[in-house]
């Protein structure tokens, strides 16, 4: 599967979406570093959101790093979140133990 990361920054360009079999847009961290207050961020994950639910695409938000961020995110329909809110990130041999304190 193809995924575009930071999907709205530099090169990621919508352009893409219709030469590639694309299956996901990663909405870059940028966008959602001042949800859910920024108006703007606001209007432009609406935006991704519906352009992902129209082509049939998992939407990944990323840079999550507060509850506020999350419950936003997942009000507006995005299943996919990853971020510190969740967790740092871990060596290899440590994201078993910490899946298992999860699950």
């Amino acid at each position: 599967e193809i995924a575009i990361d930071d999907f709205g920054t530099g090169y990621s360009s919508l352009a893409y979406l219709k030469r590639l079999p694309v299956s996901k847009l990663k909405i870059d961290k940028s966008f959602v570093a001042d949800l859910p207050y920024d108006e703007e961020d606001s209007a432009i994950i609406d935006a991704v959101m519906a352009l992902g639910k129209s082509m049939k695409l998992a939407i990944i938000a990323e840079g999550v790093e507060v509850k506020e961020q999350a419950d936003y995110l997942k009000e507006k329909g995005c299943r996919y979140l990853q971020g510190y809110y969740f967790a740092k990130p871990l060596p290899a041999d440590e994201v078993e133990k910490f899946l298992k304190t999860r699950a």
